[in-house]
């Protein structure tokens, strides 16, 4: 199992609800297995549309199995219920990689700590780090490449959007 310590950010309020108090050793980490996340190229390539703003598709990743790319793509727009649901039912990896795709370096550290190179450079790349897109043309397949471009378009605009006084307050 993998410690999601590396993960808590200030952002993060609801963090706390991880933590288990322990009457002699304080505050404690709860450990939460980490559940697959390979899927077949049709679906990341489903999911790079739902990301994208297909609402249909997202609903369809959701009823029909992959509950994961759902949360995860409401996660990547900010919404914090996914964001908790992904940390509450074993997809720490994915929250990781979006934080890691919001510049956010303890979970970039936590992604190369526990060896998941793949969502390591999925998450500098989306955050504009050319050397994780080389090594994603070089080492992962188009349908993740895709996936990063989409997760990226999505971010810019986020961030277009909190920069843009006109916009304050939206996030697509």
């Amino acid at each position: 199992m993998l410690s999601l310590q590396y993960l808590w950010h200030p952002g993060f309020s609801s963090m706390l609800s991880w933590f288990k108090r322990s009457k002699n050793k304080g505050l404690q980490v709860e450990e939460i297995a980490l559940k697959s996340i390979n899927f077949p190229a049709k679906i990341i390539l489903l999911w790079a549309k739902a990301i994208e703003g297909d609402k249909e598709v997202q609903l369809w990743l959701r009823e029909n199995g992959y509950e994961a790319l759902f949360h995860a793509t409401n996660a990547i727009y900010l919404i914090e219920p996914s964001r908790n649901w992904l940390m509450e039912n074993g997809y720490a990896h994915l929250m990781a990689m979006i934080n890691a795709s919001e510049g956010l370096v303890t979970a970039q550290e936590w992604l190369a700590k526990h060896n998941m190179e793949l969502l390591f450079h999925v998450g500098r790349a989306v955050d504009h780090e050319e050397e994780s897109w080389q090594w994603l043309t070089r080492n992962a397949p188009p349908d993740l490449v895709i996936l990063t471009k989409s997760i990226q378009y999505v971010k810019d605009q986020i961030e277009e959007n909190h920069n843009d006084i006109h916009s304050f307050g939206k996030d697509i």
